[in-house]
């Protein structure tokens, strides 16, 4: 979803650097018939963009994951959700 998110960003003009853009992924596992089922994936995102892109940056959050092959290719058998801590610079 990371990729994503940062193409959606590229192509709105907006390329930030390695340093200005993460995500900490957990799943989230229940057991199943004594086996554990990964059933939820929540990605957090940190971002540090300039003041003037934060309506962009929030319209790409907002529709990053239904552009996104991995969230995808998940739907329907394992939980995807996200939220992001975006910081902004001069």
């Amino acid at each position: 979803m990371l990729g994503t998110l940062n193409g959606a960003l590229e192509v709105r003009g907006i390329d930030l650097d390695p340093d200005s853009i993460s995500a900490e992924v957990e799943g989230l596992h229940e057991i199943r018939d004594r086996l554990p089922v990964l059933t939820e994936v929540v990605v957090h995102y940190t971002l540090k963009i300039p003041k003037d892109a934060e309506e962009t940056v929030q319209r790409a959050l907002e529709r990053h994951q239904s552009k996104c092959p991995t969230a995808a290719t998940l739907s329907g058998a394992v939980d995807v959700r996200w939220d992001a801590d975006v910081q902004l610079t001069d």
